[in-house]
This record gives C-alpha cells, sequence and structure tokens, in this order.
C-alpha cells in the first residue's frame, strides 16, 4: 500500500504530527502505525490519569530554559508553536485547559480521555488512518521512497516518514539505519534512594523550599522537597535528576549530594543570626527559637544530630555547638546509593543527534523526506507539562514540514 506520510508511534508527538500534515493539506494520504493496541498511552497515566497537557509559560525565552537537553534548539519551534498555542488548538476543539498554581495545564475535566478523545476524534474527521499492532521489521530507503517492511511479510511504502517512537531502542534503530548518531538513552526525573538516610523516620515531611546540589558539580535545583521512606522526592530532587541525569548515570546512581535547608543562608550568615539570639535571648532554647521555620520535627532532629540537647537555654550554647547546627542545616550532605522511577514521569534523555535536524521543519539534514518528532530527538525537559509541549510543538512543525512537501 502506498501513502503520502507514514508516521511511526501513536504517541502526543505522533498523532499530533499526523494531524499537522493533514491540515497542511487534507488531500495527503496519511496513516500512523502503532506497535501496540492502543494509541496515546503515556499521555493516559500522565499527571496520574489528569494529562499535565503543556505549562503555563507563554514567552518561549522562557519556556526553553525548562530543557536540559534542547534548550537552543527548541526556541524556534517555540515561536512557531509553544504553550498558548497549544492552549489555543484544544479550546478551538471544545477542550479547555486551566491553570493550577504551579502552572501545569490540564484540562478542566481533569481527565486525560478528554485530551484522548479530542485528538483521535480530530484524527477521525480528517481521515487519518491508525494502525495498530503494527510490527515493523525496517525501515528502508530507496532512491526518494521509504520502503517499510512489517512483520506479517507486507510491506508499506510512503513518499515521507515521521519517526515519532519516543525513547523506544527500535526507533532509535530505525533511525540509526537511516544515517543518524543516537545518543545514549539514559533515565531522566527519577527520585533518589539513599536508605542510610537518618531523615527516613520522618518520611512524609515536605520543605517548601530547599537547595539541593550535586556535589563538585554545578548541577543545582532550589524548589520543594520530600523525605520519603527510601530517601528523598519533590521537585528539588527530580528536577536535579533531569539535569544531571548523564552525570548521575555514569557515577552509577551512587555520588554524594548536599541539601541546604536554609536556601537564603549560607552557614556563616546562619551561624551569626543563632549567635546574635544566644546574646539577645540568653534563656531561651533552641527547640523554641526554630528561626528558619522548619516542620518541628525536621527543626528537632538537626538539633539532635549535633548532639544538643533540645531544651538547652542559648546561654548554655558554645559557639561549636552552634556552628555545627549551622553546617548541618546549610551543608547536609547524603549519599545516593540508587534511583526510583517517579511513576507520574517516565523519561529518558539522550535520543537523534539535534545537529542533524533542521527545526524549522523537524527534516532530517541526511535523510530527505524523514521527519522527527518527540522524544525520539536527544530532548528532553522537567516534570511540569514541558516533555508534552515538546511533543506537540516539533509535531506540529514535522506534520507541516512533511505536508507542505510535493509528493
Amino acid at each position: 500500500m502506498i501513502y503520502d506520510i507514514l508516521v511511526i508511534g501513536a504517541g502526543a508527538a505522533g498523532i499530533f504530527s499526523a494531524l499537522a500534515a493533514k491540515e497542511k493539506n487534507l488531500k495527503l494520504k496519511v496513516a500512523v502505525l502503532e506497535k501496540s493496541a492502543v494509541a496515546l498511552s503515556k499521555l493516559k497515566i500522565s499527571g496520574g490519569g489528569r494529562c499535565n497537557v503543556t505549562h503555563h509559560l507563554f514567552d518561549p525565552l522562557q519556556l526553553v530554559k525548562n530543557y536540559p537537553r534542547g534548550e537552543k534548539e527548541l526556541l524556534g519551534p517555540f515561536h512557531a508553536f509553544q504553550a498558548k498555542d497549544t492552549v489555543e488548538w484544544f479550546s478551538k476543539r471544545a477542550v479547555e485547559l486551566k491553570a493550577e498554581e504551579d502552572g501545569r495545564m490540564f484540562p478542566i475535566t481533569d481527565s486525560s480521555q478528554t485530551i484522548i478523545d479530542c485528538l483521535l476524534n480530530e484524527a477521525a474527521k480528517l481521515g487519518i488512518e491508525i494502525r495498530y499492532r503494527e510490527k515493523i521489521l525496517k525501515i528502508e530507503k530507496k532512491e526518494n521512497t521509504f520502503y517499510i517492511q512489517l512483520e506479517d511479510g507486507k510491506a508499506l511504502i510512503s513518499n515521507k516518514v515521521i519517526l515519532a517512537t519516543g525513547s523506544s531502542p527500535q526507533g532509535h534503530q530505525f533511525a540509526k539505519d537511516l544515517g543518524h548518531i543516537i545518543f545514549r538513552p539514559t533515565p531522566s526525573l527519577f527520585t533518589f534512594n539513599v536508605p542510610s538516610s537518618s531523615l527516613v523516620e520522618l518520611s512524609g515531611t515536605s520543605v517548601p523550599k530547599v537547595k539541593v546540589t550535586l556535589s563538585e558539580t554545578k548541577f543545582s535545583q532550589t524548589a520543594p522537597i520530600l523525605i520519603t521512606h527510601f530517601g528523598f522526592s519533590g521537585p528539588a530532587i527530580i528536577k536535579l535528576s533531569a539535569w544531571g541525569a548523564n552525570y548521575l548515570f555514569e557515577k552509577n546512581y551512587h555520588c554524594p549530594f548536599t541539601i541546604n535547608w536554609a536556601p537564603e543562608e549560607t552557614w556563616e550568615s546562619l551561624f551569626e543570626k543563632l549567635t546574635t539570639l544566644k546574646k539577645e535571648h540568653p534563656t531561651k532554647t533552641l527547640v523554641s527559637e526554630n528561626i528558619l521555620k522548619l516542620p518541628k520535627s525536621l527543626w528537632k532532629h538537626f538539633i539532635e544530630q549535633t548532639s544538643i540537647e533540645a531544651n538547652v537555654q542559648f546561654s548554655n550554647l558554645s559557639l561549636k555547638s552552634l556552628t555545627a547546627l549551622s553546617k548541618k542545616i546549610c551543608l547536609d550532605t547524603y549519599l545516593i546509593e540508587g534511583k526510583t522511577t517517579n511513576k507520574e514521569e517516565f523519561v529518558t534523555c539522550g535520543g537523534v543527534s539535534l545537529k542533524e535536524i533542521n527545526f524549522k521543519t523537524m527534516e532530517s539534514k541526511l535523510c530527505p523526506g524523514l521527519f522527527f518528532a518527540g522524544e525520539i530527538l536527544n530532548i528532553d525537559g522537567i516534570t511540569g507539562g514541558f516533555n508534552f509541549q515538546n511533543a506537540w510543538s516539533t509535531g506540529f512543525l514535522a506534520g507541516k514540514g512533511a505536508g507542505a512537501l510535493e509528493v
């Protein structure tokens, strides 16, 4: 069977690229090949089943800063189709999105099925064929035509191909076979296992703002943290795992990191505040003077960790003790001993080399007629809707790029 455009992969990027291609040229014969029995499976479970569609950040210059890999390359695509355009695209199809306090955007129904139904209904309306359970053995290009060899022995022919296979090793192999360099895929967006941490007994305790730094690196994040029964989680940890993904992989997820529980302070400035308290309020106790407004159990824990009796008055505290407490709070060091997947996000960094892509059209510079969209590229965002925005933006450009060419 002969097609104008074949899209490989029925995820967010694949479906959106097919829609963009048909919207560009309704006469095109477009099909999406999906190896499983369902489309948009990752979208369905994202955001705990609510689907974090995008982020309420409508300035491309700010939006790109949320991508550890792809920041420079996505600036052009975001000027063509950014988060605001995503909101408007769904709104025009009677799906309204809402922004939450942290900027994440969800459908007002709080159901990912709303997004899935919208995309699949649009595909049906435009006459896009979605072929499920299609196992591809090989993709070859001969002259100006692509030949897709299927497991059942049949072959499909297409003038253009859009690869939108996410982090699938098979998708990377297809790209490699067609001449592309693949950067090693490694996990991103995960939590830190620290079973040796003395804080595991405080599991469930959260702090709204800390600074977490991978020791001896430039990788650092300031955001909320959550103490868990296995170590640490929360935005600070998950974002740090994205920026430091390759470094952590190379370290086999065993390396030290530091938490500053009072990110506005250095240990010296905190020591100065504590010594001032000692002078001005000698009869008060450390446990009662929680000057950092930390959770009481955590503040008490730090006091105990520095061998200070909770109810000892300031007048009886040595400067050595206050120094130890200040360093404990601002330079609290732990050892990562593994990772745990953040269940709502499963993202990898790595993929097709960005230098080999024309980011105006998402077409390969090495293999004319081949386009890329989504996570198959060496692009990944932090948690918060940014990875789906990459899918919408690159999918939009890939579809328009493929649909604009003479076929």
